[in-house]
C-alpha cells in the first residue's frame, strides 16, 4: 500500500514539475526576441525618435572641480530644438530659468533679477550646466537617450548576449576609441553606455536605471553622466515625467524690470 502510494505521488509530482516547466520555458520564449545586430540598433534609434516631447521634475545635481550642488528642477524639451529648464531652491523658491533653443539662449537669475541673452554655443551650455555637453547631446540626455544615426549602416565590432543584456560594441580608429553600449533585452532601455580609449581607459560613462514605459519607449527615471577627463558628474533623478504631450507649451517669463544683459 505505502509503495503505490509513493509511486503514485511521485507520478504526480513529476507531472506538475514538468507542467510548470513547460509553463515557464513557453512564457519566456513568447516575451523574449534575440534581435541581430542590425535590427536591435534600428528599434533602439526609432525608439529615440518617438519622443518629440518631454516634460519632467525632479532632483538635478551637478558635481565639478568647482561646483558642488543639487536642487530641484523642471524641464520641458520639445524636439528639434527646445529646452527650458527651471532650478528651484528651498521652499519651491525660483532659482533661476534657462530657455535654450540651437540658435538662442535665455537666461533668469532670479536672486540678482538679471537676464542673460544671447547665440547659442556650447560655452553657453558649460557656464549654465557647469557640464560639457554639446546641445543635441542635452536633448537626448534629458530623456536618458543615446543618439545611434551614425550607428544605422555600420556593422558592431562586438555583438555579444550576457544574461539579460544586449553588449554592442564599436571601434573608432580615427578617435582611438572604443564605445559600449548595454542594453536590457526585455525592453530595450539602453542602461549603460561607455567610451574607452583604445588603451581601455574610461574617459565617459553614462548610467541608466529605474524605467518606465511610455508608448512603448522605456525611459529611465535615474540617470548618471561621468565625463572623466573634466571630472564632471551630472544625475537627474526624475519625480515625475510625461512625454508626446499635444498640449505642452514653453511658458517663459521674467520681469520687466529685469537688467538685461546681452551676450
Amino acid at each position: 500500500m505505502k509503495i503505490k502510494y509513493l509511486l503514485l505521488t511521485f507520478v504526480l509530482v513529476s507531472i506538475l514539475v514538468s507542467f510548470f516547466n513547460g509553463c515557464s520555458s513557453s512564457t519566456t520564449s513568447e516575451e523574449v526576441e534575440i534581435l541581430p545586430a542590425d535590427r536591435l540598433v534600428k528599434r533602439l534609434e526609432a525608439n529615440r525618435r518617438k519622443i518629440r516631447s518631454f516634460e519632467g521634475s525632479g532632483t538635478l545635481t551637478i558635481k565639478t572641480p568647482d561646483f558642488n550642488n543639487s536642487a530641484s528642477f523642471t524641464v520641458v524639451m520639445i524636439k528639434p530644438d527646445s529646452i527650458y529648464l527651471t532650478i528651484m531652491g528651498p521652499f519651491g523658491i525660483e532659482l533661476a530659468q534657462a530657455l535654450v533653443t540651437k540658435r538662442n539662449f535665455t537666461f533668469y537669475e532670479a536672486l540678482s533679477n538679471t537676464v542673460y541673452m544671447g547665440e547659442m554655443n556650447d560655452d553657453v551650455l558649460r557656464n549654465i550646466l557647469r557640464i560639457d555637453l554639446s546641445f543635441t547631446d542635452l536633448l537626448d540626455a534629458i530623456i536618458g537617450a543615446v543618439n545611434l544615426t551614425d550607428r544605422l549602416y555600420k556593422n558592431p565590432d562586438t555583438y555579444q548576449v550576457q544574461n539579460d543584456k544586449y553588449v554592442v560594441a564599436y571601434k573608432d580608429s580615427l578617435q582611438n576609441t572604443i564605445s559600449t553600449y548595454s542594453i536590457d533585452i526585455r525592453n530595450l532601455g539602453i542602461t549603460q553606455y561607455t567610451l574607452k580609449s583604445s588603451r581601455e581607459k574610461e574617459l565617459f560613462l553614462a548610467e541608466y536605471t529605474n524605467f518606465t514605459l511610455t508608448e512603448n519607449v522605456a525611459i529611465p527615471k535615474k540617470i548618471s553622466i561621468s565625463n572623466r577627463r573634466e571630472n564632471q558628474y551630472l544625475q537627474i533623478d526624475y519625480k515625475s515625467i510625461s512625454t508626446n504631450q499635444k498640449n505642452i507649451q514653453i511658458d517663459f517669463k521674467f520681469p520687466t524690470d529685469a537688467t538685461i544683459i546681452k551676450w
